[in-house]
């Protein structure tokens, strides 16, 4: 009798333990982007990578274009667990970890060879401060440039402050800091920008390309400055209770996976983001080609107000960081790259 409750005792383990009575997670993910972009189709591949890989014990649900509302609703969300993870753009992710909004810095990081050798840098740091602040980052995805676009050519910074300057309100470090430049900020919503356009209410605004082509401001705001002003920066995060339900033995192959859905994104958003602006010349934008002379009064405008921007008590970015970004770059430059 002891060896046949000994078997069944072993038969029935071997049951539970297998993968069809496996506890399964359910990971509902939140994303402002809508469903039919570059964005939306990499997550959805993404959630069936997932899915697959974990034999059906992690799905994940996504929750595409902002339907599980704005971006601090969202992190609300994520800290109480109604949502376990979730695409945040750098002010999502700066509610987060602060340090994350260095990077926005205007006319700091200048091109993509400069920011992969930043992030190349200080990436594990900031996986370490969003791991202490209850997040794990599944992903950072570059997401293009922001560019200056207005009614009439911009060659240097005093151009840009006779007009008035689109800022979204959610936005509030960027505002702090394009006033700190001395710029006639308007707070404007992003839905509400072709309205103001039309109205003059603004003259200008900073905003990715995709975006001006996709709602069509174009028409009016039809010059676009050459210089970068701040990488676009996005990330995927998992709160950690979450990311602890997982079993171990499926960590690796799901953090490849989103390692994949950085390098798919990045590609898609860069084709997506010259495709945008190719159609945009087609159909009567200009490009303001500034020399690297020209280039150079932007950067030495701000250089300006580098210690209102990053010093006293309440700084506008992280000095620290800002420190750090500063400090690779210097030496990034100083080899010629």
């Amino acid at each position: 009798m002891k060896k046949i409750r000994f078997l069944l005792f072993v038969m029935i383990f071997s049951i539970l333990a297998s993968p069809v009575f496996a506890q399964r997670l359910t990971v509902r993910l939140a994303s402002l982007v809508p469903e039919n972009t570059a964005w939306g189709q990499s997550i959805n591949r993404l959630a069936a990578e997932w899915s697959r890989v974990t034999n059906g014990q992690v799905t994940v649900t996504v929750f595409h274009g902002g339907t599980a509302g704005d971006e601090a609703q969202v992190v609300a969300l994520l800290r109480s667990n109604q949502i376990q993870a979730a695409v945040l753009t750098s002010m999502g992710l700066n509610s987060i970890t602060p340090e994350v909004m260095a990077l926005s810095y205007p006319f700091l990081v200048r091109n993509d060879a400069e920011l992969t050798e930043v992030l190349r840098v200080i990436k594990p740091d900031l996986d370490a401060r969003m791991q202490r602040n209850g997040f794990v980052t599944l992903a950072w995805a570059r997401a293009g440039w922001v560019k200056l676009f207005s009614r009439t050519p911009l060659t240097t910074p005093d151009d840009l402050r006779r007009l008035r300057l689109a800022s979204s309100p959610d936005e509030q470090q960027m505002i702090d800091a394009f006033r700190t430049l001395n710029y006639q900020i308007v707070p404007t919503h992003l839905s509400e920008t072709l309205t103001a356009l039309q109205s003059s209410r603004i003259d200008a605004l900073y905003i990715s390309p995709v975006f001006v082509a996709g709602n069509q401001l174009f028409g009016i705001a039809n010059n676009m400055s050459s210089i970068n002003v701040a990488p676009f920066m996005g990330g995927i995060l998992m709160n950690d209770v979450t990311w602890r339900r997982i079993p171990d033995r499926f960590k690796p192959a799901l953090m490849e996976a989103s390692r994949r859905l950085e390098r798919d994104i990045e590609a898609s958003i860069a084709n997506l983001e010259t495709e945008a602006v190719n159609t945009m010349l087609r159909y009567g934008l200009r490009i303001n080609q500034l020399t690297p002379a020209q280039s150079q009064v932007w950067y030495d405008d701000t250089a300006r107000f580098e210690n209102r921007l990053v010093g006293g008590a309440n700084p506008v970015f992280n000095r620290e960081f800002y420190t750090r970004i500063k400090n690779i770059l210097t030496e990034y430059r100083s080899r010629g790259r």
